[in-house]
């Protein structure tokens, strides 16, 4: 084991009623895991930033700040359903300096004032003009590459893939695989290994972790139902797989085994 490994999609508990990832333990975690950094990426806010920084400064883990923002799926101007699509998309972005941490901070303060529609939302407009110093993920299964991998429109995901790395360039952007043991996690998997190595864009491995371990899902599960307004017992509610928690390397190097090639999984994981 390399030791290489750092998460690089997760939600703090300032992802508000849906992170239950407490800082201070996820530094331990973090030493414990001897993983060299690790990345904090709340939905569409920095609320955790300084809180961040000091916390993973303390432990000596190096601390890449970020966030999962909201992408508007035209002009964040626009606010109103765009038929057939979602509201927004989802996009991981993370700081790589301090011009890339202010341009973070631009476009989180823009999707809160200008582009709020049901989410804080950004476009590519914005994207492009406050791009430098950072760093872009394709998403989990809401980004805008694997939705339309899922309605099975190829060509449009690699139109997309084409506009990210317009604004990026091929050594700041990178294809983003998870595995949360859905059947859509494996299709847009597949699809986005087979693309990233046909345009040489590189793949990355994260794991969307929302708590600490795997005996916080019981805990989490409910913190979702504060979050909806839902019963524990209601069938039909907002559930997660129970598998979005703190993995450490080994973990990540068999989660993909059953639709990945070793070689393709072990570049992903040193990737980060």
């Amino acid at each position: 084991m390399s030791d290489s490994f750092v998460h690089l999609h997760l939600h703090t508990e300032y992802s508000l009623l849906d992170g239950a990832v407490k800082i201070a333990d996820l530094m331990a975690k973090v030493n414990r895991c001897k993983m060299p950094a690790v990345a904090m990426t709340d939905h569409g806010n920095l609320y955790g930033a300084i809180d961040f920084y000091k916390q993973a400064s303390k432990a000596g883990v190096k601390p890449i700040i970020g966030s999962e923002v909201y992408l508007s799926p035209g002009s964040m101007y626009e606010k109103k359903k765009v038929p057939g699509l979602p509201n927004a998309h989802h996009l991981t972005l993370l700081a790589k300096n301090a011009v890339g941490y202010e341009n973070l901070v631009r476009l989180v303060s823009q999707a809160h004032l200008d582009g709020f529609y049901y989410k804080p939302r950004i476009d590519k407009e914005a994207l492009n003009k406050y791009s430098e110093g950072i760093i872009c993920l394709s998403g989990c299964i809401n980004g805008e590459i694997n939705y339309w991998i899922q309605q099975d429109q190829l060509d449009i995901a690699r139109e997309k893939l084409s506009e990210f790395v317009d604004i990026y360039g091929k050594d700041d952007f990178y294809l983003e695989i998870q595995d949360h043991g859905s059947i859509e996690d494996r299709i847009v998997n597949v699809e986005l290994i087979k693309i990233g190595k046909k345009h040489q864009i590189k793949v990355i491995a994260t794991n969307d972790a929302h708590y600490l371990s795997n005996m916080d899902v019981e805990a989490h599960d409910a913190l979702l139902c504060v979050l909806t307004g839902k019963l524990i017992s209601d069938e039909k509610r907002l559930r997660y797989t129970g598998t979005e928690y703190i993995k450490s390397e080994n973990e990540m190097l068999e989660l993909f085994k059953d639709h990945i090639d070793d070689e393709s999984i072990n570049e992903a994981v040193n990737n980060t």
